[in-house]
């Protein structure tokens, strides 16, 4: 079985000092919880089936079915996974719709109608219209791509029932406007994403 390979999201003093001193709400919270590693997978490809395994299931869920893959499918990459059938995705416990989701972006990438390598050169504005251009991909899935894989400094998803969650613990609220979550967000720039980890921490505890 080939593993895929992952690594902690890169960050550091600079990032941490810089929420606390903006926000001492959450830099309160961050000095209780100490340094937050977030595991990240830097290959595209790979990161881009797990963030569509992940869609609206849980954390757990995705460990879970992510294992699976990688033991009855093998390499995660492109060229591997465009050969599979449908069903023998689909065997490893997602939906039909995610499984034909991810052939289909293999099989893309293997004709080389797409190419994931290009993402480095665009913003995370246009990263996102890119790859929600891709059938059975949406705004959620492309801002997990730009943290979760490709390390983009400054991303807070309103998609993502957990970071939501996480500031309704963290400022104590019943209920976050798409206005609150903004003003939040605008106040983390320009290191929102380290502000994303610490909120799916807190969202949890």
């Amino acid at each position: 079985m080939q593993t895929v390979i992952t690594k902690n999201f890169d960050y550091g003093e600079k990032e941490i000092n810089y929420l606390k001193n903006v926000d001492t709400v959450l830099g309160t919270a961050m000095t209780q919880m100490g340094k937050v590693e977030r595991v990240i997978i830097p290959d595209l490809f790979a990161a881009l089936v797990h963030a569509i395994v992940g869609q609206l299931i849980s954390a757990k869920a995705v460990q879970t079915i992510w294992a699976r893959m990688q033991e009855k499918l093998g390499a995660m990459n492109s060229e591997n996974i465009a050969t599979q059938s449908v069903e023998a995705i689909q065997s490893c416990g997602i939906t039909m719709k995610k499984a034909a989701c991810i052939l289909n972006i293999a099989q893309t990438i293997e004709q080389g109608l797409l190419d994931l390598q290009e993402l480095y050169e665009l913003s995370d504005t246009q990263v996102i219209q890119k790859l929600s251009s891709l059938h059975g991909i949406g705004p959620w899935t492309a801002e997990m791509m730009l943290i979760n894989s490709m390390e983009r400094p400054d991303v807070v998803s309103w998609g993502d029932i957990a970071i939501r969650r996480g500031m309704m613990k963290l400022y104590n609220l019943d209920s976050l406007t798409r206005k609150q979550f903004e003003e939040y967000r605008r106040v983390y720039s320009p290191y929102g994403s380290v502000a994303s980890i610490y909120l799916w921490s807190i969202s949890f505890r």
